[in-house]
């Protein structure tokens, strides 16, 4: 009997440190007590029995400890418009999820609803910063380091998070104990959805004006102090609080030169979208350990097995090609048919090459057609003519590139059928300078950049959709050579070459943070597109420069790329 007492006692001992609770605050040290304030999730506030008195200070739940610990600590903070803790589900999705990577978690519950007579965020802001210096004074008790200290937030919660973040050296309080003699900052952040950050929506409201406006900017209240740390940004491309708020707090970070992530996800309303993004992230970073030893993408697809025919053809009839330089290649495209077609889809892709050279056959090509092919979906490869057009021409660096791209696009729309394939399910890929003339297919198909010369000249040369990998040349910073600025201020506007006419297509772009050929290509192409109503999917991955896939680290966004595509064209409906 003695023992069973013993065992009991073990085991309650076991499950209260795994469910432990701590108020964060002494008694009656609390700032800015409210009485119309509790602190609970809304499962435990909306039963029958729920005591508000025993619930009005905020607290730390700690969660159990993991089987492969890796030494970091994650801080869940939910959502709810700062008037409630809503998001029971994603707390537990959050846990499970890093509790598994090695990662201790602890759910930060804040005082709610928004407190009178002062900021939305004001007491919220308060036991966060409490709950930092509380967090991190426990380390060395529960094991992890006490600058491996991170959050992941969901709306308000990341309205909290950012100040967390970007804000840890302004005092949301006075200090009440020796506790406010430890540092409140944060060591990195995953951040969804954060509301309430740009001024037309920082009183409290949705975005009034979806974040755009020469007078819109982002909120002041967040400092970008000395100790803003790494951030994983997620936000849904048709969220009414702004995902110009987390372009905004990407800008910031690259002109501070603090690594970062931004995942743009088209037609999502407010959410949190793209965990296992963050996930990649805090492994890019090494906040979950060492990163395994990088592969070479070529070898991880080293074959055609997927592939049943390859079809090669001119691009141009001899004697009709437009602007011939000499010392050009020769263009051409091949198709790629696959063993079992299951789209009716087709994507035609071509490599960079500073438009000095270009290979159908590199590392950003033929990866990516055997994938595609492997999926069952029809991919054609182009070869454009390079190296550019001399200066005597007169020509810009990609008018003969561009003039084959859109020949080979209405060569692929002319025999699509016949091949038992959608002529109007076109979509184009390019990398680097590929990736700004498919900026150029995408954006400016309505513009002619030769004279017809056949019949197939009569076809339109729009595409439905188009992918830029680390496009290039797309600022006015870098038109030529690598961005200057990083294409991070507001004079780095996009090229005029682009027109973005009204054929302007949807488009994903996966971009390295740390590209000399900034991410900013993309990112300021997005905000471009979603002005004008398209919704386009973007992804950039920390610390990652160009040719980011060349080689890559298994689990990081560098080698899973490739899933990005498929899961686009997924989402738009592209590849039924």
């Amino acid at each position: 009997m003695k023992r069973f007492i013993v065992f009991v006692l073990a085991m309650y001992a076991l499950c209260t440190f795994a469910w432990e609770r701590e108020n964060i605050w002494p008694k009656g040290k609390m700032p800015h007590r409210q009485e119309q304030q509790i602190a609970a999730m809304t499962d435990e506030a909306g039963q029958p029995n729920f005591k508000a008195d025993d619930h009005r200070v905020a607290y730390l739940e700690w969660f159990e400890k993991p089987e492969n610990f890796n030494g970091s600590c994650m801080i869940l903070i939910s959502g709810g418009g700062y008037y409630n803790c809503c998001d029971v589900g994603l707390i537990k999705l959050w846990h499970e999820t890093l509790t598994k990577e090695g990662v201790q978690c602890v759910n930060f519950v804040y005082r709610t609803p928004r407190p009178v007579g002062l900021p939305i965020y004001q007491t919220a802001w308060e036991d966060g910063q409490r709950a930092v210096r509380m967090v991190r004074s426990e380390a060395k008790k529960r094991g992890f380091d006490p600058e491996k200290i991170g959050v992941v937030s969901q709306s308000a919660g990341s309205h909290l998070a950012l100040l967390l973040a970007t804000s840890s050296q302004t005092p949301a309080y006075e200090p009440v104990d020796k506790l406010d003699t430890i540092p409140c900052h944060i060591n990195w952040a995953i951040v969804n959805s954060p509301a309430y950050a740009t001024t037309d929506g920082e009183s409290g409201t949705p975005s009034i004006r979806q974040g755009y406006g020469i007078d819109v900017k982002l909120s002041n209240v967040f400092k970008f102090d000395e100790k803003t740390c790494p951030m994983s940004l997620h936000h849904g491309g048709a969220d009414v609080y702004s995902p110009c708020a987390s372009t905004l707090v990407y800008r910031q970070l690259r002109r501070m030169k603090i690594p970062a992530e931004l995942h743009l996800y088209p037609d999502k309303p407010h959410g949190a979208y793209g965990f296992e993004r963050g996930v990649e992230f805090l492994r890019q970073m090494g906040y979950l350990g060492k990163l395994a030893p990088e592969e070479d993408n070529m070898q991880r697809y080293p074959n055609d097995d997927a592939r049943a025919e390859r079809i090669e053809e001119d691009v141009w009839p001899e004697g009709k090609m437009p602007n011939p330089q000499e010392g050009q290649c020769k263009p051409y495209i091949e198709w790629h048919l696959p063993k079992v077609l299951k789209t009716k889809a087709i994507q035609i892709i071509y490599s960079g090459g500073s438009y000095m050279g270009n290979d159908p056959n590199s590392f950003e090509v033929a990866p990516a057609r055997r994938y595609l092919n492997e999926l069952g979906m029809t991919v054609v490869t182009m070869r454009y003519r390079t190296p550019r057009p001399s200066p005597e021409s007169g020509l810009a660096k990609h008018t003969t590139a561009w003039q084959d791209l859109q020949r080979a696009i209405r060569i692929v729309r002319s025999e699509a059928a016949s091949r038992g394939l959608d002529p109007n399910r076109i979509g184009i890929m390019g990398s680097s300078a590929g990736g700004h003339l498919t900026l150029m297919g995408v954006t400016s198909s309505m513009h002619q950049s030769y004279l017809p010369i056949d019949d197939i000249d009569k076809l339109p040369c729009n595409v439905q959709w188009g992918v830029g990998i680390y496009p290039a040349y797309a600022l006015t910073d870098g038109a030529m050579d690598p961005n200057s600025e990083g294409g991070n201020e507001d004079r780095d506007v996009l090229v005029p070459e682009f027109s973005f006419d009204l054929k302007t297509a949807p488009m994903l772009f996966v971009h390295g943070d740390s590209d000399g050929w900034a991410a900013m290509n993309s990112v300021k192409t997005w905000e471009k597109m979603r002005s004008m109503g398209i919704q386009s999917e973007l992804h950039t991955l920390a610390t990652r420069n160009h040719c980011f896939q060349h080689t890559a680290s298994p689990g990081t966004g560098s080698y899973t790329y490739l899933d990005r595509i498929w899961e686009f064209l997924t989402a738009k409906g592209f590849n039924k």
